[in-house]
């Protein structure tokens, strides 16, 4: 399992892919928004994403979960 983090605070901005979306090592899976700056965060490895925790306009902070991928 690969549980992918928000590597800073702010809100979310975009979400590229659905529960159930094949992702691809280093795809980017969400866009995070901070100080007016676009952020993107990628799957550190291939898979399924199997869960997402957040939804978009979401406050986040460092730390939080955003999804979780299932996979190689």
């Amino acid at each position: 399992m690969q549980y992918i983090h928000s590597e800073l605070t702010g809100s979310v901005w975009k979400i590229l892919v659905q529960a159930g979306d094949t992702v691809a090592a280093e795809q980017e899976v969400m866009i995070l928004e901070s100080m007016k700056m676009e952020i993107p965060v990628v799957a550190t490895g291939s898979g399924t994403v199997v869960a997402l925790e957040v939804a978009e306009s979401q406050a986040v902070n460092t730390g939080d979960l955003l999804m979780t991928i299932e996979g190689a």
